[in-house]
């Protein structure tokens, strides 16, 4: 039986993953070599363009602008939609807090299917100055 505690760490967990793993960069996206990254799993997909992490590496050198942090926000977003879509949260909100002038730190309050709300902080080691 899984239990609330279970279930709050596997959603913890989950988020981590999604917004610290290096998703590969769209081809649109500007990278400053011709290196992509990505996770090598992500070339076998069980599903069509099913990927794991985020583009939050590509703000890792960029001034901490409003810019910079929408980028921030739309690219977390894009990390965690899978929890909406494979039904394990109703709602994803994103939430920044400026660190000083170079450091963005992220937070998500996710909705769960029962209407309860669970925050989350990842440890401040998983957040990088000059990115997120």
């Amino acid at each position: 039986m899984i239990t609330i505690d279970d279930q709050e760490t596997s959603l913890k967990r989950a988020v981590e993953i999604s917004l610290f793993t290096w998703r590969r960069a769209n081809s649109s996206d500007q990278v400053e070599d011709d290196e992509r990254y990505g996770w090598w799993g992500d070339s076998f997909p069980q599903v069509a363009d099913d990927r794991i992490g985020s583009r939050l590496w590509l703000l890792r050198r960029r001034k901490l602008t409003a810019e910079t942090i929408s980028g921030a926000v739309t690219y977390a977003r894009e990390a965690l939609q899978w929890l909406i879509d494979d039904r394990h949260v109703v709602d994803v909100q994103i939430l920044t807090a400026r660190a000083g002038n170079d450091r963005l730190n992220l937070g998500t309050v996710l909705t769960l299917p029962t209407g309860e709300r669970l925050e989350i902080y990842p440890h401040q080691d998983w957040q990088v100055i000059y990115a997120v």
